[in-house]
């Protein structure tokens, strides 16, 4: 203010010496003329002319940091806006500081340092979903147990007080608020209090029976991906920072990501086909590996592979009391029941045989079958028995195709190789795989792929 005051006393003196020095001497009887000067005072800077022109990168990391520590509540956008400078000021004012909604260094550092410390305590990273190549913020500290499938992934809590699931799923011609509207009424009993409905996105927020939800989805193509957030009313205070990140970071198609990235260890099920070592498994599952083990058996080579129906022959060598499964010759069905070993992240690292249920319908004219349910990860590769009993084929999860223009007929993303094309695809390799069993729990074997 000195500074100021000085400097407008300077201008107003230095302006009366300039204004002594042009007037001309006064002739005799005339009064000199009187002229009025004003201070000129620069306009006040406000708190969002301050953020405005700070760099954009620097407006998010802002934002982010006081959704972190719970005074932020909008969009992390890196946009200026009324609630961030009202954020700004109710965090000044929780220190001590005065409400200028500019934050100083001190205040700025201590921002970041408790953001920090709270996101290191939720365990926050920034994940890719190996199904569908989504991106998403988890906190992995709060919700440590994962399981997934080709229908997307979850993560909880142990006791469950804290879910978030990442779904996918075809729909044709889809529109955010149709979306929405579907997902008002499902699960039956949700009371939404919150919405926000925009051409490629939707958001809701309410009441699940005693549990606080959020979801947000969007679609491209004929590709839906929603994220829900369910959480225990009694989390609240923990939680809903963490719903506001998780909103802004979740990513569901990156651009140009491509195909998911292939995981370092990728784990599948194959199926012994002869007493010598001959296991037939997923093409895909076993692309690019610096080594295939068999759990249980150690290492396996690679001998062969159908890249029209993606199957691999795989050979293990010296291996005793092994117990194939006979490959009998194709036969009708509508419903199947697949046995694999899902991925040891679905089961507590355990290495369980089990068999699910699934139903069997044509796609295209390429003659591999829909499955519907897909099974978990870690089945690509599983046996498949009909009603009698009998092999019905080999089930595989594909990758997931990148969003684009709805198809007449949306590609699947589980499959079922029937059993003749096994069989062809065996004994073309001079595998005799007609004399197994039928006890496809025992013919089964976890297939590990370990890449670079």
């Amino acid at each position: 203010m000195r500074s100021m005051l000085t400097a407008t006393l300077i201008f107003v003196a230095t302006g009366a010496t300039a204004q002594a020095q042009l007037t001309p001497p006064s002739t005799a009887g005339t009064k000199p003329k009187q002229v009025a000067t004003v201070p000129i005072r620069p306009a006040l800077q406000t708190p969002a002319d301050t953020a405005s022109a700070m760099a954009q990168a620097e407006r998010l990391a802002i934002q982010s940091d006081l959704a972190w520590v719970g005074q932020y509540n909008g969009a992390i956008s890196g946009e200026v806006s009324e609630r961030m400078v009202e954020a700004i000021k109710e965090f000044q004012k929780a220190g001590g500081g005065k409400a200028t909604g500019v934050l100083n260094p001190k205040e700025r550092s201590v921002l970041a340092e408790t953001a920090k410390r709270r996101q290191d305590n939720a365990g926050w990273k920034i994940v890719t979903d190996a199904g569908t190549g989504a991106r998403l913020g988890i906190p992995t500290r709060l919700v440590p147990q994962q399981t997934s499938d080709a229908n997307g992934a979850k993560w909880s809590s142990p006791t469950g007080t804290i879910q978030i699931q990442l779904s996918r799923r075809k729909e044709a011609s889809p529109a955010a608020a149709k979306l929405a509207e579907r997902e008002k009424k499902e699960p039956a009993g949700r009371t939404v209090d919150y919405t926000v409905v925009k051409p490629d996105f939707f958001v809701l927020s309410g009441l699940q029976g005693l549990k606080k939800f959020y979801v947000r989805g969007t679609f491209k193509g004929d590709e839906v991906r929603i994220l829900t957030i369910l959480y225990d009313q009694a989390t609240e205070n923990t939680v809903e920072p963490v719903v506001i990140a998780m909103s802004s970071a979740f990513n569901p198609f990156p651009a140009n990501a491509g195909p998911p990235p292939r995981k370092t260890v990728e784990y599948g099920t194959g199926v012994i086909v002869s007493d010598d070592g001959a296991i037939v498994a997923d093409r895909q599952i076993t692309d690019g590996c610096l080594a295939i083990a068999i759990a249980g058996f150690g290492n396996a080579d690679r001998v062969a592979e159908d890249k029209d129906h993606d199957l691999a022959l795989l050979r293990i060598y010296g291996a005793r009391g092994l117990k194939p499964l006979g490959v009998s010759e194709d036969t009708a069905r509508t419903s199947v029941e697949l046995t694999g070993i899902s991925d040891p992240q679905n089961q507590g690292g355990g290495a369980a045989v089990s068999s699910v249920k699934a139903s069997v319908a044509p796609i295209g004219g390429g003659g591999d079958l829909a499955l519907s349910p897909p099974p978990a990860l870690g089945f690509s590769g599983a046996a498949a028995l009909d009603g009698d009993g009998k092999f019905a084929g080999v089930a595989l999860l594909k990758p997931v195709i990148v969003a684009g223009p709805a198809a007449a007929t949306p590609a699947a993303q589980a499959v079922l190789v029937p059993a003749d094309s096994v069989r062809e695809f065996l004994k073309a390799n001079g595998v005799n795989a007609a004399g197994g069993s039928s006890d496809a729990r025992a013919s089964v074997v976890r297939v590990i792929c370990v890449r670079k």
